[in-house]
């Protein structure tokens, strides 16, 4: 397929990885916006807003004259109706793993593609299981430092797959970019 050249607006080195996967020409940008979430904001409403919210910024980082497109994605993990984003500290990723244990949890990843004057978007929701982690192996991996910067404390492309029972849905949206998705938004390009 024939993608477009774009701007990717993320610091995620594995969002590169999988647009050059893809074949997708691309330069980066790192568009810097404030990613709290909104007191009672739904996750869904949450990922696409800071998705959005990305893209748009980053193509206001542009010149006037510069007509690519910029793409953004936001994930968010979500067990028991609570977003857990990027722990802070050590604490928070060893509270945010003993939320998953044992539980199946959603990972949601917004992306969205902000043009001259129009932003499309698209959500992708995946099922993951955690199995039953024990005290000494939540240590181990906080301590590993893997799940630092990443949405809910883990990769699930690295270590954190040892205790992952099952996946329903698109690994690379649980990674972080949606491939499926990705490549629907950049073709809608050609339509226009």
């Amino acid at each position: 397929m024939n993608f477009p050249s774009i701007y990717l607006a993320s610091r995620s080195p594995r969002r590169r990885e999988l647009l050059l996967q893809m074949g997708v020409d691309f330069s980066v940008i790192n568009p810097d916006v404030d990613e709290s979430v909104f007191d009672n904001e739904l996750p869904l409403d949450y990922v696409s807003r800071i998705a959005k919210l990305k893209a748009q910024t980053g193509r206001g980082l542009l010149l006037a004259a510069d007509k690519k497109p910029v793409l953004a994605a936001d994930t968010a993990v979500v067990v028991d109706d609570t977003i857990l984003v990027k722990p802070e500290n050590d604490e928070q990723a060893i509270s945010m793993l003993k939320m998953l244990s044992g539980k199946t949890h959603q990972v949601m990843t917004a992306i969205a593609l902000a043009k001259e004057n129009s932003i499309l978007s698209l959500v992708s929701v995946n099922d993951v299981r955690f199995t039953e982690m024990k005290e000494k192996d939540i240590l181990w991996y906080v301590n590993t430092k893997e799940g630092v910067d990443k949405a809910g404390g883990y990769a699930v492309q690295g270590l954190a797959a040892l205790f992952i029972e099952h996946i329903e849905g698109s690994y690379s949206g649980i990674m972080g970019l949606p491939i499926r998705e990705t490549g629907q938004l950049l073709l809608t390009m050609d339509d226009q």
